[in-house]
């Protein structure tokens, strides 16, 4: 499905998509919370934050924060961190020691299957420890990971994580550089699609057939910005993430120039 089609002059211009209204109660709530969080890191009652919000969180937050006029920081623990904190100051900017987020090395012993970000998120969840108490988890080619908490969520790790799936675990701090380091680099692939709606940019993407992606999406595995849609005909912008339940998350880089079939050319990074 890859294509290594060329522009042709009736390139469009980037289309992105605006800013989507909360779709249920849990979301409605979220920008509630950054609204009080605002108004009271503004009228002096020192510093707020939020616990890690994934992109979709953080575009709902920012319109949360609607009015205020202090200071406001996203940060995950390393500059391109996915899952980032929002620290709030009425009167400064907030450093990085103000998010309290701690990178911890969690290095498996020899394990018959390799451990993937399922199988930590897994195990750390099963510690009681909230979704929100947990950043971005690194996983290097050995099956080790790097893990970025904040809160009680340090403690809990650092004494209580002993396994994660079938493999024991030693866990160990690092320092922010080596967390950076840690980053992922996802390589970006290129295809061509007849349109942008959902089940033929999913087709491209999955290399399957366009009524399987259908299904997919009708079956209820397919969000789009960690919103769930059962619309194979969604529409699909730059920027977008689209996450497929036991398949992985894509993000669209570029959409919208055509080929000279009159394909569109779309590229996207698989995470």
């Amino acid at each position: 499905m890859s294509s290594r089609a060329t522009a042709s002059s009736s390139d469009t211009a980037p289309r992105r998509r605006g800013y989507i209204p909360p779709a249920d109660e849990e979301e409605r709530v979220l920008v509630r919370h950054v609204a009080d969080l605002c108004r009271a890191a503004q009228y002096g009652r020192g510093a707020r934050a939020t616990g890690f919000l994934n992109d979709r969180q953080q575009d709902l937050a920012r319109a949360g924060m609607s009015g205020y006029a202090g200071c406001a920081r996203f940060w995950g623990g390393y500059p391109e961190a996915e899952r980032c904190v929002l620290a709030l100051n009425g009167e400064k900017e907030p450093q990085d020691e103000d998010f309290g987020i701690v990178c911890l090395q969690v290095t498996p012993t020899p394990s018959p299957a390799k451990l993937t970000h399922r199988d930590y998120l897994g195990a750390l969840l099963a510690l009681g420890i909230k979704r929100e108490g947990i950043g971005d988890i690194l996983v290097d080619s050995a099956g080790g990971a790097r893990v970025y908490v904040r809160g009680a969520a340090v403690q809990l790790v650092q004494n209580q994580l002993a396994g994660v799936g079938r493999a024991s675990v030693r866990v160990e701090p690092v320092q922010e550089d080596a967390g950076r380091a840690a980053a992922p680099a996802a390589e970006e692939q290129r295809t061509t699609v007849p349109s942008l709606r959902l089940d033929a940019v999913l087709s491209a993407m999955l290399h399957i057939g366009r009524t399987a992606a259908a299904a997919l999406v009708r079956g209820g595995a397919v969000s789009v910005n960690h919103v769930q849609t059962d619309r194979a005909h969604y529409e699909i912008f730059e920027e977008d993430v689209i996450t497929v339940r036991g398949r992985g998350k894509y993000r669209v880089c570029q959409a919208g120039a055509h080929s000279k079939k009159g394909r569109i050319i779309l590229s996207y990074r698989q995470y």
